[in-house]
């Protein structure tokens, strides 16, 4: 099953980078809300928090995906942490949209390895190591940088730009 699991992702993420990218106006503050509307219920201990988002030009369907993905990120690796937490927001002077987490965090060193397919910080989660990677390609692909800042224990945020 685990086989099988693989198989599905990768061909998610072929399906993510080989799709025609359409550009239209999003609004980021609803395709978010409707994102943790669903997530939520997976994670009923979870505070998400979410704070403004400006609007930006994109592909819908792979925005949905990348907003999915680091959300349901941070839900499973603070999901361990007594008081989970998820906050989702822009800033402004970095131009950037972040999902922070307060969950198990990573080591920097091992940062190059995060957005590649099949590379895992933490074994013990449930996962494929396929979620970055989507992600990654979906920022690329609107030509914008994803980048990631940790510390063991002290949770993780993602910050990616659109272009």
């Amino acid at each position: 099953s685990h086989m099988g699991q693989m198989i599905d992702d990768l061909l998610n993420l072929l399906r993510m980078v080989s799709a025609e990218l359409s550009t239209e106006p999003v609004c980021m503050a609803s395709m978010v809300a409707a994102v943790v509307e669903v997530l939520r219920p997976a994670w009923p201990r979870s505070v998400i928090d979410v704070e403004s988002l400006p609007d930006a030009a994109g592909d819908p369907t792979l925005l949905r995906q990348l907003w999915s993905n680091l959300i349901d990120n941070a839900l499973k690796y603070s999901s361990r942490n007594e008081n989970p937490k998820v906050r989702v927001g822009y800033d402004g002077a970095r131009r950037a949209y972040f999902v922070h987490d307060n969950g198990v965090g990573f080591d920097m060193a091992y940062a190059a390895k995060l957005f590649g397919v099949f590379q895992r910080m933490q074994s013990d989660f449930p996962g494929s190591g396929v979620g970055l990677a989507i992600v990654a390609r979906i920022v690329e692909r609107h030509g914008g940088r994803i980048w990631a800042e940790s510390a063991p224990g002290r949770g993780a945020t993602f910050w990616f730009t659109l272009a």
